[in-house]
């Protein structure tokens, strides 16, 4: 999947990455996408999407961020809501909140916020056991 690295971020091969704002390249607004997107520019506004977004060392992002799975090499101001995983490498500065099941900190990143852990899925339901009805801890008959 990963085609190599560039400044400790991955960096997907050709063929898996859907988009890429450059180093140099500045852009404000709503991006929405599928896939894989690198940010190596500037951008400020909105993020959202169900795939992998990549924020390398040279980036400044400003924005509200909600995706599938974040890794983070540069700078990032705002939140980050990742349904899946973020990961802070060691050249990630990020001010704002984190919400995610998942949290990777490389040593040396810095990271100024609150992070809120969720879950993956919703607790399982109550679940009956084929032999009858739930037993009472601590007893080998069946609850009354």
């Amino acid at each position: 999947m990963i085609g190599g690295k560039k400044n400790n971020v991955p960096v997907p091969t050709s063929g898996e990455l859907n988009a890429l704002l450059g180093q140099g390249s500045e852009f404000e607004g709503k991006l929405s996408f599928e896939g894989t997107v690198r940010i190596d520019g500037t951008f400020r506004g909105d993020i959202q999407s169900q795939g992998l977004l990549m924020i390398g060392e040279s980036a400044v992002v400003e924005a509200e961020i909600l995706v599938d799975t974040a890794v983070i090499g540069g700078e990032v101001r705002g939140n980050i809501t990742a349904k899946s995983k973020i990961e802070l490498q060691a050249s990630a500065r990020v001010t704002g909140n984190l919400s995610t099941p998942a949290l990777v900190v490389k040593e040396g990143a810095r990271f100024d916020g609150q992070c809120q852990m969720q879950n993956r899925e919703r607790p399982a339901r109550p679940v009956t056991l084929l032999g009858g009805p739930a037993q009472q801890e601590g007893s080998n008959s069946p609850a009354p």
